[in-house]
This record gives C-alpha cells, structure tokens and sequence, in this order.
C-alpha cells in the first residue's frame, strides 16, 4: 500500500501506471472493447478514413485498425509479461540457490550463465526461431531461454548482499532450514530488486518482440499484433502513413509508460535514491535557516 502511495503521488509515475492498467484490461477484455472483429474484412472500406463507426480507418484489407490494435494488446504486451514472469521466475529460482548456497551450486549456476551470456542476444535468439521454426510461440522461447541467465546473475547478486545478514545467521543458529529462510527472510528484502530488473526488461521486451514480428519471424497473419501491423503498413508507408502512425504510437506510448514506471519503482524502492533526492532540499532549508539566523543576530 505504502508502494502506491509512493508512487501515486509522482504525477508522470500514477500516468504511466493509469496507461498500463488501461492498456491491460483493453487486452483482457479485448472482445468487449473492440468494435469489429480484427480479421473482419470489408474490401469496400479498403483505405477508409476515420469515421464514427472507424475510430482509427480500415487498413488494405478494410479490417478495423482500433480493433486490430486492442487485440494487438494481446501479443504485445500480455504474452510478453507472461514470457517475461516465467524468464523472472527461473532466473530467480537460480538465483536465490546460487546466492544463498553458495560453493558448487553457486560455480555450477554461474558459469552456465557465463556460456549464456557469453553469446550475442539477438543472434542465439535468431538461431532458435531458425532450428524451431518463424512463430510467436517460438520467438517467446527463445526470449526466454536466453534472457534467465542474465536475471539469475542479478538476482544472485542482490540475495548475497543478504545472506550474511545478523537475521540470516540468528535463523541459521537455531535450526531453521534453507527454504525457510529463504522464502521468510530473503525473498521479501530481494523483491524490490527482482521487481526494478523485470520491470527495466519488460519496456525493451515487447520492442524486440514487436521489431521480430516486424520483420516476420513473430506472429503469422491474419493474427493482429503490433510489429506485425507496421509491417502489413510498411508497402504504403508513403501514401498512407496513418496506417504505421497507429501501431507505432501504440508502442511508443506503452513503453514510454513502462519505462517511466521503472524509474519511479526504481526510486521509491530505493531509499538511498531517495535520499540523494531529499538531501539537497534539507542542506539548502539547513542554509536558509542559518543565514535567517545570523541576519537576525
């Protein structure tokens, strides 16, 4: 509760969290937002202009652009936070147990993450759409594959900072055994750290699934997603650019709001940040005050 407090009284933060909550339940609730079916298709309405019944116009096949870009939301940005809980998910589990247990567990862990992230993200992700085969199920796999390592050393790096701690030790001391600590002692002091890292990654996430789909290797036709929209749009990009403007500025803005929102997690998660922030408004009260004082004297 605090945590929204916090975040709500940041203007551009309760923004950002207002967009991506609209954005999720549009998502969710796709069939109830949409007016028109997003494969529905009408070669009559091809090119139209937004009308009443059209918010946003009919694309080259005459399908509803808002429908296509709610349904988008589907994709986009709800499959991507499923791919990215899960990548979260293993990345933590791993690295809590290096973290924590340190010795073998710790060496073996790390360096199957040292291979991992010793090679170029984008190239093994390639190479695993090129062995599974184009496909959205396929493109958020190898996200996944590819992206745990990173999380697992991150993680790893918080829970350590933790684990010599005099709770740790006092629970050690009286029997308490690994999972418990660990599940009552270090998973509550590492959340805001797991939360700012998945958080930075979800922004960048769902631009390298839109740019792959962009480029076809993500969602096939007739399904709607956003790179995928700009793609369909990219042949007329000239003659009718508000076919890319729609898709394009649903990224922007979605991202932009995610990214925002991570910096205001960042910062309210943070207390030193928070304290760089305060400092200089107290030194400068501190100042204020003094010198009142010696005028007055």
């Amino acid at each position: 509760m605090k945590l929204f407090k916090d975040l709500w009284k940041d203007k551009l933060a309760a923004l950002s969290l207002s967009v991506i909550a609209v954005t999720l339940i549009a998502g969710i609730f796709a069939p109830l937002f949409a007016p028109h079916a997003p494969g529905e298709v009408h070669m009559e309405l091809r090119f139209a202009a937004p009308s009443m019944e059209y918010w946003l116009g009919n694309d080259q096949l005459g399908r509803c652009i808002l429908s296509r870009i709610i349904y988008g939301i589907r994709p986009s940005v709800l499959w991507v936070m499923a791919a990215l809980f899960l990548t979260v998910g293993i990345g933590a589990f791993l690295g809590f147990m290096a973290g924590y247990l340190r010795g073998k567990t710790d060496a073996v862990v790390m360096r199957i993450c040292d291979v991992m992230l010793s090679f170029p993200g984008y190239v093994m992700i390639l190479a695993v759409i090129g062995v599974a085969g184009a496909g959205f199920e396929n493109m958020l796999l190898a996200f996944v594959c590819m992206k745990w390592a990173w999380f697992a050393r991150v993680i790893r790096t918080s829970v350590m900072q933790y684990a010599e701690a005099d709770y740790v030790k006092f629970s050690k001391a009286i029997g308490a055994g690994s999972l418990h600590i660990m599940a009552k002692h270090m998973v509550p002091v590492a959340l805001p750290d797991i939360a700012v890292a998945a958080s930075s990654s979800f922004g960048s996430m769902i631009l390298q699934v839109s740019g792959f789909s962009f480029l076809g290797l993500g969602i096939q036709a007739p399904n709607a997603e956003w790179g995928m929209m700009l793609n369909e749009a990219r042949e007329v990009m000239f003659s009718r650019p508000e076919l890319m403007a729609a898709p394009g500025l649903a990224i922007v803005i979605v991202v932009s709001a995610v990214n925002f929102l991570s910096d205001a997690l960042q910062t309210a998660l943070n207390p030193k940040l928070i304290a760089s922030q305060v400092k200089p408004h107290s030194q400068t009260a501190v100042s204020g005050a003094v010198i009142q004082g010696n005028g007055v004297a």
